[in-house]
């Protein structure tokens, strides 16, 4: 199943293809080393053919969504929050 994604979601690389396909005017094959499994990007846009445009560190990158999850974003909880009772 074909997981949708918004611009400038944070997703993690769980499996290479056997290229990647650079996300430029003039895209080019690139082996799958340029970017590694676990590494994280930001969604820059929505390509035809079903593909994502995504920012990695060494560039962007086109990736169908098989090979993206989103990265789940915590809000920072605190443990002990201020109690609203009087003392």
């Amino acid at each position: 199943m074909s997981e949708e994604f918004k611009v400038g979601d944070r997703v993690r690389l769980i499996a290479l293809p056997r290229y990647v396909k650079t996300a430029e005017p003039m895209p080019m094959l690139r082996p799958p080393d340029v970017i590694s499994i676990g590494e994280q990007g930001v969604i820059l846009d929505r390509r035809p053919g079903g593909f994502w445009g995504v920012r990695f560190s060494k560039g962007a990158f086109l990736l169908d969504s098989q090979y993206l999850e989103t990265v789940e974003t915590h809000q920072h909880s605190d443990p002990n929050p201020p109690s609203s009772s009087p003392e």
